[in-house]
């Protein structure tokens, strides 16, 4: 694999995990009493908007790269 297919496969990796973290911040939202292991909606959200932000550095910098 070549620099630039890494540099790309990174960038999906983490423009695919921020997603699926954006998307569990709407679930959260959008029906919180559906998630039952959590006691603690909002610390749950916090958590996820945390790794959101984490996977939109990573992009950010991938991007600068490309």
């Amino acid at each position: 694999m070549n620099p630039e297919e890494l540099k790309h496969s990174l960038l999906a990796h983490a423009r695919g995990d921020m997603e699926k973290h954006l998307a569990n911040v709407k679930i959260y939202l959008n029906n919180p009493v559906g998630i039952g292991e959590h006691s603690d909606v909002m610390k749950a959200i916090e958590d996820e908007l945390a790794k959101v932000a984490y996977y939109r550095d990573i992009v950010n910098v991938l991007k600068d790269l490309l």
